[in-house]
């Protein structure tokens, strides 16, 4: 059994998620609930799989750290791997993404969550568990960004699980251990690069939180994921992250540059075949920006439950506009946009000239330890953006 048939085996059977462990049988995540799969698994095959994964190049750091993340395509399946040292061996936990473009209309998002890529600088949180589909949120408005702004962006993952092709922004995307040896040096290095947005792939220290809300302060737009189930939790995880002496000054920095916080869940739809997210998405009314200023953080869910007409939006409230919407994009069905014009309409619109086929945002197929070569990026199978006419590399002769 190799690490390539069992990805095959998950993808055929729907599978999110593929855990491997040894001495049990492999369990696949199959809309939200776990089922295990074929015989045990031998922690030689287990200890072998994980060393040609990793290379002979980088093995000696999973020895020193003991886990390790890469992401790579595997029978044609884009995988996010963390390998990791249990009990019993080595093990892996793989993230089996999705193979279509992620934007706000592809991922079934509601559409006034375009508005959030027209903020021009601030924070905007998206939060959730692990598996809620943070992530391709994240890139979905990136994509946003990308599709209509001439903006430089600079992403900061762990590792990177889309290529953004670019369009009409300037886009550098940085992985964490490849690249740059930590969020925090990533961002201390971003602030001196010109960036217009800054994508935050995991606010997990108390550093890089400090880091995020400064760069959110001093004029660019950040957008970074956080694990939380509430956008009020998102809200006090952040507070409850820096000593108490200062917990006021944070208060006060997250009220001033929040733009929106975004809490997700997915949900499986028996009659779509398709898990779909359900959102709460908070904004900074007046009321909510006192709340966080002086830490009245209970008070929140009367301002989400009051705000419908100020655009907040509760998980009920989410769920109700879900079950009239009608517009669905099924993944690999030529369907309507959902509830909008789609991303080839808007970029038209945009570039004022004739469109090549637009495939938005690509899945990487880095190795781990390498610099892809540029003339090696437009590889098959993949999904990219191609730029347009009147975009940035129109720009570019223009000022050469």
């Amino acid at each position: 059994m190799t690490l390539e048939s069992l990805i095959l085996a998950a993808r055929q059977a729907d599978a999110s998620d593929l855990h491997l462990e040894p001495g049990f049988p492999a369990a696949l995540r199959i809309r939200g609930t776990l089922r295990a799969s074929g015989p045990p698994m031998t922690g030689a095959d287990l200890f072998q799989m994980a060393k040609d994964s990793i290379g002979d190049e980088l093995w000696p750091l999973f020895l020193e750290r003991r886990s390790f993340d890469l992401s790579k395509t595997i029978q044609g399946v884009r995988c996010r791997i963390n390998i990791l040292q249990t009990a019993r061996g080595v093990g892996f936990a793989i993230r089996l993404l999705s193979a279509f473009q992620a934007s706000v209309d592809t991922l079934n998002l509601h559409p006034d969550l375009k508005k959030l890529a027209a903020s021009t600088h601030g924070l905007i949180l998206v939060s959730g568990a692990t598996g809620s589909g943070k992530s391709s949120t994240m890139a979905a408005l990136i994509q946003e960004i990308n599709l209509l702004e001439a903006r430089h962006i600079i992403t900061v993952e762990s590792p990177i699980e889309y290529t953004f092709r670019p369009v009409r922004s300037f886009i550098r995307q940085r992985e964490v251990g490849r690249d740059t040896p930590g969020f925090e040096q990533a961002l201390f290095d971003a602030l001196r690069e010109d960036p217009d947005v800054l994508m935050v792939g995991e606010m997990r220290e108390p550093e890089t939180m400090r880091l995020t809300l400064n760069a959110a302060e001093t004029g660019h737009l950040v957008v970074a994921t956080l694990h939380s189930a509430t956008t009020i939790e998102a809200l006090q995880r952040v507070v409850a992250a820096f000593p108490a002496e200062i917990q006021s000054r944070v208060a006060a920095q997250v009220a001033d540059c929040l733009v929106a916080v975004i809490a997700q869940q997915l949900r499986f739809r028996p009659d779509l075949n398709l898990r779909v997210p359900e959102c709460e998405i908070l904004l900074p009314t007046h009321a909510v920006k006192n709340f966080i200023r002086n830490r009245e953080f209970q008070h929140i869910a009367s301002a989400l439950e009051t705000g419908a007409e100020h655009g907040l939006w509760t998980f009920a409230r989410y769920r109700s506009w879900l079950q009239n919407r009608t517009n669905w994009h099924i993944p690999g069905k030529s369907t309507t946009p959902a509830d909008g014009e789609g991303d080839e309409v808007r970029v038209k619109e945009a570039a004022g000239g004739a469109l090549p086929p637009l495939s938005a945002v690509a899945r990487t197929d880095k190795k781990p330890g390498t610099v892809p070569r540029t003339d090696a990026l437009p590889a098959a199978g993949r999904i990219e953006i191609q730029p347009v006419e009147g975009g940035l590399e129109e720009l570019l002769k223009k000022l050469e």
